[in-house]
């Protein structure tokens, strides 16, 4: 039996110091990610539709998806995919996230370090969180951070972070579909412990930097921007 791995998103706000790390080593199933990441924002009720196709292959709390006879293990069973359906019911469509070059690379950093060391959760080895992977990639740390561990197709990865299984407050899918981000970085590896992994980095603008306010009209300037505070 396949055990489904979850982890808390966070929206981070670190500092740091830019470091050399290694360029994305492919990019399929990233953009695959990132585009049923899309799918789901642009037409939340028919997404809904395909997570109703899930409830035939539950047996009490493990899911039996053809060609998966071990079955996936989970924390609430069908009772989450229900609250999800519900959720992508009530949701109004989002625009498209736009993929974003730092989100991405700073994504892929985190990939490849957890992927080596069989780690988990949003702390790199060193210590550095979301906020401060991008901005060693030169952008800024608004940023939100969204992981899949155990999945190694697309379908799955974004399934996973939308259903939200076993998470308190559905944190991955609040921010899948926030509708202040408008960029997206996605970065996979294989995973030590868990097989492979997945990180989104999101973000409302492509580096990280903080959304001009509306009211600030053209009296603010690029080199001054208001930084909201994270909560």
């Amino acid at each position: 039996m396949r055990i489904g791995r979850f982890a808390a998103c966070v929206l981070a706000a670190c500092s740091g110091l830019l470091v050399a790390a290694a360029e994305p080593r492919g990019s399929s199933l990233e953009a695959q990610v990132l585009a049923r990441i899309n799918h789901a924002r642009q037409n939340p009720r028919a997404y809904a539709d395909e997570l109703r196709e899930l409830r035939d292959y539950f047996e009490g709390d493990i899911l039996y998806l053809p060609g998966e006879p071990e079955g996936i293990a989970t924390r609430e069973g069908v009772s989450a995919v229900d609250e999800a359906i519900d959720f992508l019911e009530r949701q109004a469509p989002l625009p498209p996230l736009d993929r974003g070059d730092l989100l991405a690379l700073a994504a892929q950093d985190h990939a490849y370090d957890q992927g080596e060391t069989g780690s988990t959760g949003h702390r790199s080895s060193d210590g550095a969180g979301p906020g401060e992977r991008v901005r060693r990639r030169g952008g800024d740390i608004f940023v939100g951070e969204s992981i899949s561990y155990g999945m190694a197709d697309a379908d799955s990865v974004v399934r996973q972070l939308i259903v939200d299984d076993g998470v308190p407050g559905r944190g991955h899918r609040t921010l899948l579909f926030k509708r202040d981000f408008r960029f997206a970085g996605v970065g996979c590896s294989d995973h030590r412990r868990y097989g492979a992994m997945c990180v989104v980095d999101l973000a409302a603008t492509a580096d990280g930097q903080p959304a001009m306010p509306r009211w600030a009209g053209s009296g603010a300037t690029r080199g001054t921007p208001v930084r909201a505070r994270a909560r």
